[in-house]
């Protein structure tokens, strides 16, 4: 009988082992360097770590999906708790344990594609993959997980297949983890679904929790998520200087992820924006998950250089893109931001109503902005100094009220103020070469937006504006939706498809961040999603944030950050307004080059960039779109440098921003052709230089420069220097 049951055992044993062979296995990088390894746990649930040369980046890591149980045809939800542990999941609602491994499929796969505009004229798309196709037995199941593995980093995603036992489904949570492999340093905004308008903080993993009730300041906008949630991208760093970058790409028909952080477990968890109801989404099989990513970087460097989350997106679908043009612009827009002028024709909130308003009864108040003579004075500019169009806010009917009770009605987006002549405004700037950008401001109500998009569009078309700024500012009508939720990412992606039947570029702000989605669409030329220079207006922003934001926001696509300030004090252009842009003259002018965008704002006024006609020149000068693009110096909070080359021609722009305690440069120009002689042009912080107390002063010197050539450059707090080399 003991023989009997030690054989028995063994058969056990061997089975055991076999199932486990069957559901562990590795993909490698194609340079080798990084692993991944999945494997299926004792509860049959998908897990998977990633290495770096033998080291862990990321622990071993549950996956799998929490649906809403389907009792009696309808979608019930469990409780008001919107995370469980595993253990108390419905076992019949989810996705998540109980799997067996079927097939394993491993590829490769090798290609160079041409961006229609970027950081470089070229990118490699070069990973190896493995989809691993799992049977939960229990519910008669199936999904997929794909695995793509980069030489500078994982992604992975959930598909799922056609199937008679899952075709309509609700997601009540995902449940991707990411195991942190020790207390490493973060850069981070609070988890929220409708804004990622918050200044970064610096701070331990474990420190999270108790600092981010300080990190939210109240906003009428804000809808915290849970408790311990930061945003994506999610930039860290080890102790022994490992970087890693949390983030997704091809957020397309699903909710926006942000991380809940555990500290028992040191692990990140998806938490998904949800809707009205509180569900995380509505899928219909065949269907799949964005992907969630990991970039990997050995520096700072390696973060900024990656391509992944490009990669990770579908070809470009618009068949001709020769209208898709980056683009280098003014407009009527700092002067209002700072209180000087308004976007309102009247004060008046009483007397105007949309589309009924009597103008010859209405007194102007004297400060709206987008009126006829004051456009042309702007357009006049441009054609002066060679900016390819001009956008101009507050053009249109209903600001008087657009963030009051009537926000849902309020703007047509085709009917101008009195004072605002959209047909002379065109014949003007197509005389003078100028295109103009249109202002659409939505506050955030979607659905009217969306009736009256064709008819906004075709006015564009007709009056000569081939790109348009939209703006998502409020809570969203209908209401209970947030802007990062699955219903208004799908309304984001409309108005992109839509805006290219009409050969239309779109800049949104206030809209959700971006994953990359500019591959597929590049008409999506711009975006803003993050504190941008307005907010410099607004108290100001830190003066380390535009080195934090190459490593958060701008991994997901360009940003609208709208640089060029060279008035710093804000009380210069309205008395009421006491802030200070906390930056230098010099720093400005490197943003052009760090903060990457095909769309570039000079966002102050005319009259300040006529004060100081030599640091203008390197605005008037610096590309848009790019041949080649190196990092030279990247580490977050800290500094930024980087060294671009024009797509067009052989010459060189080079920009750094620094933080707080400034910086000293070292800088080789190694990356210039041998052989070859340029002239550079310096614009540097002068020696009394600082964001706080002197910002604008700056030198500018030129000097004959070679591939040998080293240059030693000093910027001072929150300052930056400035180069062309041409």
């Amino acid at each position: 009988m003991k023989r009997v049951l030690t054989i028995v055992t063994l058969i056990l044993h061997s089975s055991l082992f076999t199932l486990h062979v069957l559901s562990a296995q590795t993909l490698q990088s194609p340079d080798g360097r990084l692993a991944m390894h999945f494997a299926l746990n004792g509860e049959g649930r998908p897990t998977y770590r990633l290495e770096l040369d033998g080291r862990a980046v990321i622990g071993t890591s549950g996956l799998g999906l929490e649906l809403k149980r389907e009792q009696a045809g309808r979608q019930e939800t469990f409780d008001n708790t919107q995370h469980t542990e595993a253990s108390t999941i419905d076992q019949k609602a989810d996705l998540m344990t109980g799997f067996t491994v079927g097939a394993v499929d491993k590829t490769s796969f090798d290609e160079t594609w041409q961006p229609v505009w970027g950081e470089e004229s070229e990118i490699r798309n070069h990973y190896t993959e493995m989809a691993v196709r799992l049977h939960q037995t229990k519910n008669d199941r199936d999904i997929l997980i794909r695995f793509r593995l980069f030489n500078d980093g994982l992604a992975l995603r959930y598909e799922f297949p056609d199937q008679r036992n899952l075709t309509y489904f609700v997601i009540r949570e995902e449940h991707t983890e990411f195991a942190m492999t020790g207390d490493h340093w973060a850069w981070w905004i609070p988890g929220d679904y409708d804004t990622q308008e918050y200044a970064y903080t610096k701070s331990r993993l474990s420190e999270i929790r108790s600092k981010l009730p300080a990190a939210i300041t109240p906003n009428a906008s804000q809808t915290p998520a849970g408790p311990t949630c930061v945003q994506t991208a999610l930039q860290l760093k080890t102790d022994d200087g490992l970087y890693i970058n949390l983030h997704e790409a091809a957020c397309i028909d699903y909710a926006t992820m942000h991380l809940d952080y555990n500290e028992r477990t040191r692990t990140f968890e998806s938490w998904l924006t949800p809707d009205c109801r509180g569900d995380k989404g509505y899928l219909q099989t065949p269907c799949q998950s964005p992907w969630r990513t990991i970039i990997v970087g050995r520096t700072g460097a390696d973060i900024l250089a990656s391509r992944m989350t490009l990669n990770l997106n579908e070809p470009c679908r618009i068949e001709d893109t020769s209208w898709i043009r980056p683009t280098k612009y003014i407009g009527v827009w700092w002067e209002m931001i700072t209180g000087r002028s308004q976007w309102a024709y009247t004060n008046d909130v009483t007397s105007v109503k949309l589309g009924q308003t009597d103008y010859n009864k209405v007194k102007p108040n004297g400060k709206h902005a987008a009126n006829t003579a004051h456009v042309k004075e702007y357009i006049d500019f441009a054609a002066q100094h060679g900016f390819d169009a001009v956008l101009v806010e507050g053009w249109n009917e209903g600001w008087e009220d657009w963030f009051g009770h009537q926000k849902d009605l309020v703007f047509d987006f085709v009917t101008p103020y009195p004072d605002f002549d959209v047909k002379a405004i065109h014949q003007y700037a197509a005389q003078k070469g100028v295109k103009m950008i249109m202002h659409h401001e939505t506050s955030s109500s979607a659905r009217n937006y969306e009736r009256h998009l064709d008819q906004a569009y075709q006015f564009m078309v007709d009056n000569g504006y081939p790109a348009v700024k939209s703006g998502y500012v409020g809570d969203i009508v209908p209401r209970g939706e947030h802007h990062y939720g699955q219903w208004m990412n799908n309304h984001y992606l409309y108005c992109i498809q839509k805006a290219a039947q009409y050969r239309i570029m779109v800049n949104a702000h206030e809209a959700v961040r971006p994953t990359g989605l500019c591959r597929t669409y590049p008409n999506m030329i711009g975006n803003e999603s993050a504190r941008g220079t307005e907010y410099e207006a607004f108290g100001g922003n830190t003066v380390e944030h535009t080195t934090i934001l190459p490593f958060t926001r701008l991994i997901g696509g360009p940003m609208d950050y709208t640089p060029g300030i060279f008035e710093m004090d804000c009380s210069k252009l309205s008395p009421t307004n006491d802030s200070k842009v906390r930056s230098t003259l010099a720093r400005q002018l490197a943003l052009y080059v760090t903060m990457y965008s095909p769309l570039q704002m000079a966002a102050d006024l005319p009259e300040n960039y006529e004060r100081f006609p030599d640091a203008f020149q390197f605005i008037k000068d610096v590309p848009v779109d790019w041949q080649r693009s190196l990092y030279l110096e990247a580490e977050p909070g800290e500094v930024v440098t980087i060294a671009r080359q024009d797509k067009h021609s052989r010459d060189w722009y080079v920009g750094s921003t620094v933080g707080q305690g400034g910086h000293d440069t070292a800088l080789s120009l190694s990356f210039l052709e041998p052989g070859r002689t340029y002239e550079a042009t310096i614009y540097q912080d002068g020696k009394d230089a600082d964001w706080e107390k002197n910002p604008q002063s700056y030198v500018i010197w030129k000097k004959k420069v070679t591939a040998k050539t080293r240059l030693k450059l000093h910027s001072a707090s929150g300052g930056g220097f400035a180069i062309s080399i041409k």
